[in-house]
């Protein structure tokens, strides 16, 4: 079980006694195998506080790839686990810089920190006093300071301020919950707490937008290839209906890149014969259902309207797309056959349309070739199709 930090915990953890604590401890394996024996030089370096400052090395070191301050940060598990990453909170502040804005569920303050970067004035607020102790010291650290105070969400201590909003999205037994009354709070009951004002809300990426019947603008977010979340935008916000935002870290020191493409671009894609090359678009593009204006953006056309699968003889910039070496209709003997001649022996399988499970299929393939290569089964009207394709990083 995760640790239960105390407001007391945090006092500690913020001291000089504090930090002189974790210190001692961030040498620490922390894994399964030696957990015992961490535990017990834990005690002897650092007394009763043992348990708190391990979680928190703990909880850095599983921050790093999210959290841009993750060595300086307190947190709890579940606090970090619902924390937008730091590009995605980046690109949401973007959006409402010179804006007033009130982070209404502000917990730890991963969103709080960015929207205090480009917000002309930002408060964060939360209920749990913890999270809000943590919230000061981590904004502290990312060199802000947005004023916090404790208050419920969903009775407003500012009136004019943009609502920003992160509800837990957990119930009573830790499974996540994708029912808006069951969201902690309601999304209904924060659209009406805020009714005439400004409201943004993050959501899961699978909601349904028809259940927010005020959400004006439904946005989908992927970073790096996965996405992270759905973020409602009501009525004097919105720009679009549907908007697709893809994140890339990049490599260090280039500072990553940023796309977005809305349902207000065209969409006649078409459908059409396989090309050169099969394009698999991003998951926040294929979420907020704007397929086939990324593929008129790129010249791509589908090979069936019902598949998310573009094709076309150039794929655009900076993805990973897949040139098709040969294709013909699918059969698990016809498949072997032709790995066989293309003397492969690492595959990578994707599939749409068809119910065939990839991991499966790989061990009835029994590739054993010198070579490798990607395969990519699906449907063009009623055939099964597969694509033996190479992979390759398109240069940006």
């Amino acid at each position: 079980m995760p640790y239960a930090f105390s407001p007391d915990d945090v006092a500690f953890l913020v001291s000089a006694e504090g930090e002189k604590a974790i210190a001692a401890c961030d040498g620490l394996t922390l894994t399964d195998a030696s957990w015992l024996a961490d535990v017990t030089a834990a005690r002897r370096l650092v007394g009763d506080r043992y348990a708190a400052v391990l979680e928190t090395v703990l909880l850095r070191r599983k921050a790093t790839s999210k959290l841009d301050e993750s060595d300086s940060w307190l947190m709890t598990s579940d606090a970090l686990q619902q924390a937008s990453a730091s590009p995605v909170a980046r690109s949401r502040a973007e959006r409402l810089a010179g804006r007033d804005v009130h982070d209404v569920t502000c917990s730890i303050g991963a969103d709080l920190a960015a929207l205090a970067r480009t917000a002309a004035r930002c408060v964060g607020s939360d209920l749990d006093e913890t999270r809000l102790a943590m919230a000061r010291h981590n904004t502290a650290a990312a060199g802000v300071s947005p004023g916090l105070v404790r208050a419920d969400a969903l009775a407003p201590v500012t009136r004019d301020a943009v609502a920003v909003a992160d509800p837990a999205r957990r119930d009573s037994s830790g499974r996540r919950t994708w029912k808006p009354a069951d969201f902690v709070p309601a999304l209904d009951e924060l659209a009406t707490a805020y009714d005439g004002r400004d409201l943004v809300v993050k959501c899961a990426p699978g909601l349904d937008p028809s259940i927010v019947p005020w959400a004006r603008e439904v946005e989908v977010v992927s970073l790096d290839g996965q996405v992270r979340e759905s973020c409602l935008w009501s009525e004097g916000l919105a720009t679009t209906r549907r908007r697709a935002t893809v994140l890339r870290n990049g490599e260090a020191g280039s500072g990553g890149t940023q796309w977005t493409i809305t349902d207000e671009e065209p969409d006649e894609a078409g459908v059409g014969e396989p090309g050169e090359w099969i394009v698999d678009p991003d998951g926040a593009v294929v979420r907020a259902g704007l397929v086939r204006h990324y593929g008129v953006r790129h010249g791509l056309w589908q090979l069936d309207e019902r598949i998310a699968y573009l094709t076309g003889d150039a794929p655009p910039p900076g993805v990973r797309a897949f040139r098709v070496l040969e294709y013909g209709r699918y059969s698990e003997k016809e498949l072997r056959s032709t790995l066989r001649r293309h003397d492969v022996g690492r595959v990578e399988i994707l599939v749409r349309g068809l119910d065939v499970d990839p991991n499966t299929l790989r061990r009835r393939l029994k590739p054993s070739g010198s070579g490798e290569a990607s395969v990519v089964l699906t449907r063009i009207g009623r055939r099964p199709t597969a694509f033996v394709c190479r992979a390759e990083r398109v240069p940006a």
